[in-house]
């Protein structure tokens, strides 16, 4: 190996383990979403189940919009 190259090696190889040894030696706080992450996404999945049973069982939607036995062809003029 030439020696500018292994020493360019050697110089990348210090900075990625001062860069592990930095970071293995602080403290991790938790963020948003490892405090309360989970409890959002049950709280969301509840409310949109909770709206969505309301809207099939008691609003009088009419599901299927098909016409047919609600609509009688007219006579013919003759």
């Amino acid at each position: 190996m030439f020696p500018v190259a292994r020493a360019a090696q050697s110089l990348v190889a210090r900075g990625i383990q001062h860069t592990a040894v930095r970071q293995a030696h602080r403290k991790h706080e938790p963020t948003f979403h490892d405090k309360y992450g989970t409890m959002v996404l049950l709280g969301g999945a509840a409310m949109f189940s909770a709206v969505w049973g309301y809207v099939v069982t008691q609003l009088n939607i009419a599901w299927g919009f098909s016409p047919v036995g609600r609509i009688t062809p007219k006579e013919w003029r003759e």
